[in-house]
């Protein structure tokens, strides 16, 4: 029994191992947001002495900080609304017709998520500084839209295809048009796919820094730009206003997590997702 537990017993280690490695970093991430200063720079501590608000208050109550989680709210909102009107009907197209140079061009939407930003960033300033959308968030959303509109279409364009044909000559019979074909049947039918993509729309954009801090200025700076501004009123690093801003940074994350949940356990097993 002992011989054959202890395999086991490793197996069971290793998620265990991984959970820890991932949970300790977030730990001392929530830990610090609620000491001063003076206790996070004092040394090594596993648990805030005189535990404090005033971090939280602090980034609630200076505009410099709620604007940046207003912006970025804003931005990612309108990026993850853009790439899924263009990705369905452009997902739809890919899985139910073929045309010249179909597959080739499937291919360059997702090598084209390859590009790094900082390979963009510059002619998108020239470019942006041009037509006047510098320092504004449509700017930014239409910018992360280069990297979430191929994914989200390489996502939806499997779970298409998995829709029986079927549907759509239905469709048609009853007559309904396109857009009641796509209100009343393709949508609630796909709903954990575009679940699925909203959910990795939502998370590139939010986390994105390069682009979303180089096209912007003052008005329009996000709150992952603002994370490596000196946090502190005199010019200093303070450390527990960031980690503050860090855990902050992290809840709205969570939230969609929470109202995808329902799509993400089926969307994640079926689609292109599913068969990677």
């Amino acid at each position: 029994m002992s011989e054959e537990g202890t395999p086991y017993q490793q197996r069971r280690m290793v998620p265990l191992v991984y959970g820890a490695f991932v949970l300790i970093p977030l730990y001392w991430l929530l830990i610090i947001s609620f000491m001063t200063q003076e206790e996070a720079t004092a040394g090594l501590s596993f648990f805030p002495k005189e535990p404090t608000l005033n971090n939280y208050l602090y980034i609630l109550t200076d505009r410099g900080w709620t604007m940046g989680f207003v912006n970025a709210a804003i931005y990612t909102t309108l990026n993850v609304a853009l790439s899924l009107i263009v990705a369905v009907p452009a997902a739809y197209a890919f899985s139910r017709y073929a045309f010249i140079g179909d597959k080739h061009l499937f291919f360059w939407f997702l090598a084209s998520r390859m590009t790094p930003s900082a390979v963009l960033f510059l002619p998108l300033v020239q470019l942006y500084s041009e037509i006047g959308l510098m320092d504004r968030v449509a700017g930014v959303a239409l910018a992360h839209c280069l990297f979430t509109v191929p994914v989200a279409i390489w996502i939806l364009e499997g779970f298409f295809r998995q829709i029986p044909i079927a549907l759509d000559e239905t469709s048609r019979v009853d007559g309904r048009g396109p857009v009641a074909f796509a209100r009343d049947v393709l949508i609630p039918v796909a709903a954990p796919g575009i679940g699925v993509a909203a959910f990795f729309c939502f998370m590139a954009s939010w986390v994105e820094l390069i682009l979303a801090n180089a096209l912007t200025t003052t008005e329009a700076k996000p709150i992952i730009a603002v994370l490596f501004r000196a946090g502190g009123p005199l010019g200093f690093v303070h450390l527990p206003i960031l980690c503050a801003a860090g855990v902050l940074t992290i809840i709205p994350g969570l939230a969609m997590v929470y109202f995808v949940r329902n799509y993400l356990a089926s969307g994640l097993s079926m689609g292109r997702v599913g068969r990677m």
